[in-house]
């Protein structure tokens, strides 16, 4: 079955009542945004306005093979529990690679696509994706999603980047569970690092003199930067943005997943969640790093660079060294460095284990797959103590291995 908008599931009761959304703009902003900001780490991706400008600006849309289908459970008027949940005929975009799993399916002579995904479209941030008020509800939201997957005949269920509450909730009703790395910087601990110099002399020398060489030869280069945040990003600093942003893409071959539209509604609905890096050589622009903040919790995101002269460097300037010196001036606790990367460690990165979430209705699939994630989490697990050991930091100087 594919709902359209308004249609209620058969897992309503007396007490509330469950619907799908074909468009997240139909849903109560305030009311999404209440409860998120009930959950554990919730983040800025997560926030209506983020997620209806994905969908209003042509970026998730069934053209690109995002096609809405939120989940929120009401009592009356009130939004009780809610999830952003996309049709997907296609696994572009999610940064957790299941063609394997698609591919066998069509060895098989099954359809894999479309399936039902519960993820930030293009974003690899961890964070809620089962927003409720308990595991109640989230088991709820689970158990609506199976249901409809089982009805529209789909071949399986994803949550991606899920945080610690809803992996309780996946694990209880009896998903699978996945495991990936990314890297990501956190502040020293109890005494924050005084600046950036100061995180540097708290990594291994060769680390250290490797870092110093690299900025170096953007300063060589005589590349200077600006930093715009908020209301201070003009239209005319977004589209030298996105020129850049586009121009990542084209050099790998591929088309940008963000519209224009995208960047322009973030300019005027959460202006207070962007910090913009503009590098300048000789009065030009040569490139600008994009880096999503969220003052409340102090953490900072990793997003988007590009650039449209070629400078040495240049790259790791504008998305580590820069951000992580703004992160200390500022008093942040963590900046996360995004999906893969293990150069990133050698930059004070460290190794952080992400969770997502799978249920398969084939029963001899689904077994298959379980049997192949206990051996690919085997291998992640030795994967990050292996990362652990080589660590960047001085030996007096090490983050707890818990720190991110």
């Amino acid at each position: 079955m594919r709902n359209d908008a308004n249609t209620a599931l058969d897992l309503a009761s007396a007490d509330y009542v469950i619907r799908v959304f074909d468009d997240p703009t139909q849903l109560d902003p305030q009311q999404w945004d209440r409860l998120l900001a009930g959950q554990a780490d919730a983040n800025p991706f997560m926030h209506h306005a983020y997620l209806a400008a994905l969908h209003s600006s042509g970026s998730a849309v069934p053209t690109a093979g995002w096609a809405a289908q939120f989940i929120a459970v009401l009592q009356g008027d009130e939004l009780i529990a809610a999830c952003p949940l996309y049709l997907k005929d296609h696994s572009y975009g999610e940064y957790v690679f299941d063609w394997a799993w698609a591919d066998a399916y069509q060895r098989h002579g099954l359809a894999y696509y479309p399936k039902l995904l519960d993820a930030v479209p293009f974003t690899p941030v961890p964070g809620p994706r089962l927003l409720a008020r308990d595991i109640v509800g989230r088991r709820l939201l689970l158990r609506a999603m199976q249901q409809f997957a089982r009805e529209a005949k789909l071949s399986s269920a994803h949550l991606l980047f899920l945080n610690d509450a809803d992996a309780d909730a996946t694990r209880a009703e009896g998903w699978m569970m996945r495991s990936t790395v990314q890297f990501h910087w956190t502040n020293r601990e109890p005494t924050p690092y005084a600046d950036f110099a100061d995180f540097l002399a708290s990594l291994q020398r060769e680390k250290r003199k490797k870092i110093q060489q690299e900025r170096r030869k953007v300063v060589d280069a005589a590349v200077t930067f600006s930093t715009l945040q908020g209301a201070s990003i003009t239209t005319h600093d977004w589209d030298f943005f996105y020129r850049c942003y586009c121009q990542t893409y084209r050099e790998h071959h591929s088309t940008p997943y963000l519209t224009r539209d995208f960047f322009a509604r973030m300019g005027d609905t959460l202006p207070d969640n962007w910090l913009l890096f503009i590098a300048s050589r000789g009065g030009q622009r040569v490139a600008a790093s994009l880096i999503c903040i969220d003052p409340s919790s102090r953490v900072a995101f990793g997003r988007y660079w590009g650039a449209v002269e070629h400078v040495p460097c240049l790259h790791f300037e504008a998305c580590y060294y820069q951000p992580l010196a703004w992160c200390i001036e500022h008093g942040y606790t963590r900046f996360e460095g995004g999906a893969q990367g293990e150069h990133k460690m050698a930059r004070g990165l460290l190794p952080v284990q992400t969770w997502s979430a799978h249920w398969l209705a084939h029963p001899q699939f689904a077994q298959a797959v379980a049997d192949f994630l206990d051996r690919e989490g085997a291998g992640v697990a030795n994967y990050i103590n292996d990362l652990n050991e080589r660590r960047p930091f001085k030996a007096n100087a090490l983050p707890p291995l818990d720190a991110a």
